[in-house]
């Protein structure tokens, strides 16, 4: 299930997927990411990887960072320096309304993740990596479908993620995803505003 690729056109920006981040969840992100190619990208460098399973442990826990699999990723993040940092999860049917909560933050201390369609939810990494090794515009994003997503649901996330691997900066990206989800984008702006204060959403 493990599953590594670079595609290179030059070098920034620089993009880093990394898919299957815990549990189970590479099973289903595998399956997208496989799929990208060398005409997804316009330029700059995409490295994929996506992660073998491992024990479930939330993001939103400094303790994952502690994990084998969080050193890991902490790794990949500093080796390759990414200006553009997806990871790609999947979660169960039963968790989408605990997910999307307008009580997410004062529950577990995060905005709620937001439906662009099909069941396919966007927000920010983790704030314990979002703000102290990021830079503030750098673009990160959490893309989730739901775990063994049917293809109505995979095609809205490969192609928001080749949105992201042919967009060369900032700017062409927010154009792009404003051109698909307007109302999604403005209220993860709201949102980030609210959370992040002068850093962007994505």
């Amino acid at each position: 299930m493990s599953y590594f690729n670079i595609i290179h056109k030059g070098e920034n920006p620089n993009r880093l997927f990394i898919g299957g981040i815990h549990g189970k969840e590479g099973e289903s992100t595998i399956k997208v990411l496989k799929e990208l190619n060398e005409k997804d990208v316009k330029g700059g460098r995409l490295v994929i990887y996506n992660c073998d399973t491992t024990p479930y442990v939330s993001t939103l826990k400094r303790e994952y960072y502690e994990t084998k699999i969080g050193k890991e990723i902490l790794y990949l993040i500093d080796y390759y320096q990414p200006q553009v940092y997806i990871e790609l999860h999947c979660y169960h049917k039963k968790n989408y309304r605990k997910l999307t909560s307008p009580h997410r933050r004062s529950i577990e201390g995060v905005p709620p993740l937001i439906e662009l369609e099909e069941g396919v939810l966007i927000g920010s990494v983790s704030p314990y990596i979002r703000t102290s090794i990021f830079k503030r515009n750098d673009i990160c994003m959490t893309l989730e479908m739901p775990c063994n997503a049917g293809p109505e649901s995979l095609k809205v996330y490969r192609e928001v993620l080749k949105i992201i691997a042919g967009s060369n900066s900032r700017e062409e990206l927010e154009k792009k995803m404003i051109g698909a989800y307007p109302k999604q984008v403005d209220t993860a702006k709201n949102y980030a505003k609210e959370f992040f204060g002068d850093y962007p959403p994505f």
